[in-house]
């Protein structure tokens, strides 16, 4: 379909306004700044002119003053009238009797009301006069008032140049930028448009779409390359989609072993049928019958009983629900879909549901086999339960489903919760249940660095789950499933004491680097939790200033004095507190003057764009300034590049972790680093 579009939404106009936008504000702003460094200049200009001025005429000023000689003082002031800018000149007596002095009016310029806040209107001095002979004693004043009006004429015209000349530049230079822009680009995109309109949907690959000269070998010239293959393949796409779907039309209308429509012919007529329920605003039951144990009897009976049996139970449901009310048809394999319509309740359908099971009371015979079957139903109503046949059907199915569950030969209606997320979140609680007897979980341990010495201090212990079939699992999917079901305690436990492990170890070859272990919300309210952390610190032997609990804003909230409490018990066991992704809560000051807290980490999200995005840098700038303020070490978290590095440690960061320096290491790795790290601290000191 041929489309239009109005002038203003035309990719060249908008680049043109904003070009033109930019280009008059760039202007305004480096004219401005013109203007006012050349006011500033004009205005130190004055000033020296009124001191060598007051110079020249000291020594004249002085002697009028000494032997009390008005004509002599009448003359200097006569002298400085010489100078256009001079408002009132005056020598006088230390007594203030005048010798000598002038005034002239100031000058009526129209531009005053501009130029005077500027520069003032009248800029006044006034110097002591001293001889040489007696440099401490006073014979007299020398005033001088100039009149900033010839001055600010002056500036004010090369104000007014400056002004236009950079807007007018800025306004070349921006239409230069847009003709460029408009022939290297847009002109070469309207000539695309212009071929892409005139491909035909159903034949895509009768009438490519053309290269434009000299972008052959350019990003356009690939693009229109990749879209001509697209609409090639597109075009072989819709002949096979087409070929297919003429042979699936063909076979796909009926089950070819029942007789009843299949599941597309099914889907069509459903979707009918909720057409006619809309308009006349009545309720549908759509019922799915699967059959009990029918593979089982496939393998003792064999297919062609199996397939006896389908036939029986066509039979059966089409002769007990009248084709008036009812629709029947086969999903596959051995499961039956029924659709009743114009019903009044669900009560109703459950009287449906009752017959269609009793359907199923009579044992089938089957050559030599005399078989009882049951079956399971799962029923969902339109419009409750959905509005659209593909829901509704899955609805049902996911009904059938569950029911099968919990047992045989019985019915259930649709429960709204059940849904993938609520099936991958039970299994994945249930693989969390035996990960850790399974031994799928180890830590990895990611430096920090001290950003002063450039030594590494110490170390994050965190926390990795290796599934066996679904391999990494990041935390972010599993802590959250871990601290709502309780699982994280016995995880918790499980990781101090492994990093505790860990420290003595790294500790015994000469390494004794403090560790910092996550304390999870659910982990402190535990009752015993300040008891097991120094029970586990006794059992490997390590100080307690060793390590490092961090805690999350949110995780200490709800129960604020209790998690006071034992922290604080913690704290004077010599154990450090950190306070985790600081900024991403409450940050509130409130509870870290409550806290027993010795570090703040700056989250990662902050540092990511430190630098590139100015929110971010000021949140970190005031993180750091506040824990500077509060006596707290920060530590920044996610440091990725040198330029952050830099700053950090130019902004008074002290300590930092991240790619920069290192990924999470195993722990033999991580040894590896450490000796490799302050190998080349001392080789690039040396």
């Amino acid at each position: 379909m041929q489309t239009s579009f109005k002038v203003e939404n035309h990719l060249g106009y908008r680049i043109l306004r904003w070009v033109l936008i930019v280009a008059l504000l760039t202007g305004i702003l480096v004219s401005t700044v013109q203007v006012a460094l050349d006011a500033r200049r004009v205005s130190m200009e004055l000033e020296r002119q009124a001191n060598q001025t007051m110079a020249m005429v000291r020594y004249a000023a002085t002697q009028s003053v000494f032997s009390i000689d008005n004509t002599l003082a009448q003359q200097v002031v006569d002298g400085l009238f010489a100078l256009e800018p001079i408002h009132l000149a005056r020598i006088s007596h230390p007594d203030g009797d005048q010798l000598g002095g002038r005034l002239r009016p100031l000058q009526d310029r129209a531009f005053r009301p501009i130029t005077d806040p500027i520069f003032g209107s009248i800029r006044e001095y006034r110097e002591s006069l001293h001889r040489g002979t007696s440099p401490d004693t006073i014979y007299g004043y020398l005033e001088v008032h100039y009149d900033t009006a010839p001055i600010a004429e002056n500036w004010l015209n090369r104000a007014l140049i400056t002004f236009g000349s950079g807007i007018a530049l800025a306004l070349i230079l921006g239409l230069v930028l847009f003709v460029v822009f408009h022939l290297v680009l847009t002109r070469p995109l309207l000539r695309i448009v212009q071929s892409v309109r005139t491909v035909d949907p159903a034949r895509p690959d009768d009438r490519l779409i053309a290269v434009p000269d000299g972008h052959r070998a350019d990003e356009l010239g690939l693009w229109v390359n990749a879209t001509n293959n697209l609409l090639v393949s597109i075009a072989e796409s819709q002949k096979r989609h087409q070929e297919a779907e003429d042979r699936v039309n063909r076979l796909a209308r009926y089950d070819t072993l029942t007789g009843l429509p299949s599941r597309d012919a099914f889907m069509e007529d459903l979707q009918h049928d909720i057409v006619t329920a809309r308009e006349s605003h009545g309720i549908l039951a759509l019922t799915v019958c699967g059959i009990d144990d029918f593979k089982s009897v496939n393998e003792q009976c064999g297919f062609r009983t199996g397939d006896t049996i389908l036939q029986t139970v066509a039979s059966r449901l089409t002769a007990n629900l009248p084709s008036e009310r009812f629709s029947v048809a086969r999903l596959g394999s051995d499961q039956f879909v029924v659709v009743e319509k114009r019903l009044r309740d669900g009560f109703q359908a459950a009287d449906t549901a009752e017959k269609i099971l009793g359907s199923f009371a009579t044992p089938i015979n089957a050559g030599n086999h005399r078989i009882s079957m049951t079956a399971t139903l799962g029923i969902a109503l339109f419009p409750s339960d959905a509005d659209q046949a593909d829901r509704l059907l899955q609805s049902a199915e996911q009904t059938m489903a569950l029911a099968k569950q919990n047992g045989h030969n019985h019915f259930q209606f649709y429960v709204a919760s059940i849904d993938q997320e609520i099936r991958e979140r039970k299994q994945l609680e249930k693989d969390l249940s035996n990960a850790l007897a399974n031994h799928e979980f180890h830590l990895v341990y990611q430096p920090q660095i001290n950003l002063e010495t450039k030594r590494i201090i110490g170390a994050e212990a965190l926390l990795r789950w290796e599934h066996p079939e679904r391999g990494m699992i990041p935390p972010d999917h599993f802590i959250p499933v871990a601290e709502s079901n309780g699982a994280i305690v016995e995880i918790g436990q499980w990781v101090l004491d492994q990093a505790c492990w860990q420290a003595a170890r790294w500790a015994s070859e000469g390494s004794p680097l403090r560790i910092a272990v996550n304390l999870s919300a659910v982990q402190l309210r535990q009752e015993s939790i300040v008891d097991d952390i120094l029970n586990t610190l006794k059992r490997h032997n390590i100080p307690a200033g060793r390590l490092e609990l961090e805690v999350t804003e949110t995780s200490f909230m709800t129960n604020l004095s209790d998690a006071v409490a034992k922290l604080h018990r913690l704290h004077r066991a010599g154990i450090s507190i950190a306070v985790d992704d600081f900024g991403t809560g409450y940050s509130s000051l409130t509870y870290l003057k409550q806290m027993p807290v010795q570090h703040l980490k700056i989250d990662k999200q902050f540092i990511r764009d430190l630098l590139v995005n100015e929110e971010d840098t000021r949140i970190a700038n005031t993180i750091i300034d506040l824990g500077k303020s509060l006596n707290l070490t920060v530590v920044a978290e996610g440091v990725e590049t040198a330029e952050q590095e830099y700053y950090l440690s130019q902004r008074g960061c002290k300590l930092a972790q991240g790619y920069f320096f290192s990924k999470p290491l195993p722990p033999k790795e991580f040894e590896t680093f450490v000796h490799t790290f302050h190998a080349r601290i001392v080789e690039n000191n040396a």
